[in-house]
């Protein structure tokens, strides 16, 4: 049900719950609190609760619904408009601190749903943010005894610290409580082209931050050349002032600065964090996934193997320094950037107890390194890749392969690999798929087109995976879902690149089938103690009911959907996204305004031991951030973000009866 207020009676209903509403605490011996992003600063999405079990799961309720203040913002006013709500919540003390599309931060009473108060950054008022518009994926706590923060970076370049109980902006941090990120920088930057959409890392009192940065095959208009670098930052948590600056690409005299030649380090940007982070506080380190440098399609203009992008990045927090990296991609061409924080978790292989880290990526690698040193936990060997015919372009001769653990989803395209239902089907898809160029993974874009397979959405996607920290298992979401890369000359090679690149979903299969064969959607569960894959299990029917399938009476395929996974002691969760179904102009910039119809709106729950299908729950619409679980009250909850663009943004929370 849609529930959408004024914007003057949502923001009295604020004041009043921020005057006068209890906030009802958890039992001492009960808590257990969702603190970061994801879960922990290690990332695990792993909560050690089991109210909620195999055996009532089914049971499961909406306990309360809260709506975003976004809907009443949007109804106000028509101009404005947003993305899905991605936003993942944090649970502290019996309050939740979220944000919204329009950049809003809200607190919200965990037990009842109800609104103790709302900060408006008015970022919505500087036009569309960067990249991918109105989105927000949530933001940042830190304490220490009475000062308690909340940390947002926001669409239109500012880092803002709030006071947790009042919502107001912290005076003595950066001017009036907000730092502007378009400042410090090594050249003048655009806020524009330039946001943070994701939750920055706090590790001890630095707040390290990354960025989103609009890719050049995107704007509008010349010049391309000149795009925002995406250096990482640290901050001081208590003032806001600059602590360190990282270059993710190495300006001269800095370790890497060889790898960009014919002096690309100069003009290149991008190179950002735009995802999620992690951090060790007992080691002080942070760990970065860094992504694909200006175009990520094209790189004539930046020859070399380009560190530190597409690489895993080891800072010390407190200094900046790189301790260690790996690259997991030379010289990217496919916008295969690491896509997720990677997963802390400690293992033990062959009787050795390892502290590891371990990157999921898009192409449905599971990398994993000593956290500690960088020393990958099995080898990882450089093998030879087919090259790039594009003018101008020198693809790199090799990329990184683990030899453990095995690809989580299917890699590269092959005839074996194309749907084969019944003959009828397998015909139709090999006419389909000559119309392009094809091959094993890597095999570089073309003024033909390449079909990638992973795609841009993955493999693994930004939902990211979760672990089981005491048994050292890691859970992947993943999809199969191409993508067709397009390499064009420039329209004027003087202000432009060379070349350029551009992308399309698909190509589609026979009869609105896929062109390749299942699961679309699937889980795989690997333990890392030994990398071995325990188990893969498809999410949701799939298209096992066409017309064309139904009588073959096939088992689940799964869904191309994203999943957002949550682990408890006895249940493995995955909510899953709708599929985008329209797009158009936005009316304030380059961004996409995005519609969506919902489509296996639920929450499964899956027996983590071996993928067993417990229960699913039906939601009021599809998630499109991360769910979470916090105990409160002497209750689990399980609370979701759901709806968004054309549909009522709002959190839902589950519980028992």
């Amino acid at each position: 049900m849609t529930r959408t207020y004024s914007s003057l009676f949502l923001y009295f209903v604020s004041v009043l719950c921020a005057s006068g509403l209890t906030v009802l605490p958890a039992d001492a011996g009960e808590v257990g609190e969702w603190r970061a992003y994801g879960s922990d600063k290690a990332s695990t999405k792993y909560i050690p609760l089991n109210q909620i079990d195999r055996d009532n799961v089914k049971d499961l309720r909406v306990a309360w619904r809260w709506d975003s203040p976004d809907n009443a913002l949007v109804e106000a006013n028509p101009d404005l408009w947003t993305m899905v709500n991605e936003a993942t919540p944090l649970m502290i003390g019996g309050v939740i601190y979220t944000s919204t599309s329009l950049n809003l931060v809200a607190a919200i009473n965990a037990v009842t749903g109800e609104t103790i108060w709302v900060y408006d950054p008015k970022t919505y008022e500087d036009g569309t943010p960067a990249n991918t518009g109105f989105v927000h994926r949530g933001v940042s706590y830190w304490e220490n005894g009475d000062d308690k923060r909340v940390l947002l970076g926001t669409g239109d370049g500012y880092l803002i610290a709030l006071d947790a109980g009042t919502g107001k902006p912290i005076e003595e941090f950066g001017e009036a409580g907000r730092v502007d990120l378009t400042k410090g920088l090594r050249r003048p930057v655009n806020r524009r082209l330039y946001a943070v959409f994701s939750p920055p890392i706090v590790c001890s009192d630095v707040v390290v931050v990354g960025s989103t940065v609009l890719d050049s095959f995107a704007v509008n208009k010349p010049p391309q050349k000149l795009m925002p670098p995406g250096d990482v930052r640290g901050f001081d948590v208590r003032t806001g002032e600059q602590r360190w600056i990282f270059h993710t690409i190495p300006q001269e005299g800095e370790f890497g600065n060889e790898t960009w030649k014919e002096d690309s380090w100069r003009t290149t940007g991008n190179t950002n964090v735009w995802t999620m982070m992690s951090a060790d506080e007992e080691l002080g380190y942070v760990y970065l996934p860094v992504s694909t440098p200006t175009n990520d399609y094209y790189g004539g203009h930046r020859l070399g193997d380009n560190l530190f992008a597409d690489s895993l990045v080891c800072l010390n927090a407190e200094t900046g320094e790189r301790v260690w990296h790996f690259q997991i991609l030379h010289h990217g061409l496919w916008d295969y950037d690491p896509p997720a924080a990677p997963n802390l978790i400690d293992i033990t292989v062959d009787g050795k107890e390892i502290k590891a880290v371990a990157q999921v990526t898009k192409q449905a690698f599971c990398f994993v390194f000593d956290r500690v040193t960088g020393a990958p936990v099995w080898p990882i060997e450089e093998r030879p890749v087919p090259q790039s015919t594009v003018p101008g372009e020198s693809s790199s001769a090799t990329q990184p392969f683990p030899t453990k653990p095995a690809p989580f989803d299917r890699q590269g395209v092959t005839h074996d690999d194309l749907i084969d239902f019944t003959p009828g089907l397998r015909e139709q898809a090999l006419s389909i798929l000559e119309d392009y160029d094809y091959g094993t993974l890597y095999t570089p874009p073309t003024e033909k087109g390449t079909i990638a397979m992973p795609g841009i959405l993955g493999g693994a996607s930004w939902a990211g995976a979760a672990v089981d920290p005491s048994r050292g298992i890691i859970y992947i979401p993943s999809v199969t879902y191409p993508a067709t890369i397009t390499i064009k000359k420039a329209k004027n090679p003087e202000a432009d690149y060379l070349h350029t690149g551009s992308l399309a979903f698909g190509p589609n299969g026979p009869r609105g089938l896929s062109l390749f064969k299942p699961p679309y959607g699937r889980i795989t569960a690997i333990d890392l103690n030994t990398g071995e894959h325990k188990w893969m299990q498809p999410v949701g029917d799939g298209p096992r009911d066409h017309p064309t399938l139904r009588h073959l009476d096939l088992p689940p395929l799964g869904w191309a959907q994203r999943n957002f996974p949550l682990l408890t002691q006895s249940l493995l969760f995955a909510a899953t996204q709708a599929s985008w179904d329209g797009t158009g102009n936005s009316p304030r910039g380059n961004a996409i305004e995005v519609s969506f119809t919902d489509q296996n709106p639920f929450l499964w729950a899956f027996d983590p031991d071996n993928g067993q299908l417990i229960s699913r729950t039906e939601l009021p619409s599809n998630a499109h951030g991360a769910p979470i679980s916090y105990m409160a009250d002497g209750k689990q909850f399980i609370v979701i973000p759901i709806g968004g663009a054309n549909r009522a943004a709002e959190l839902i929370a589950l519980s028992l009866p």
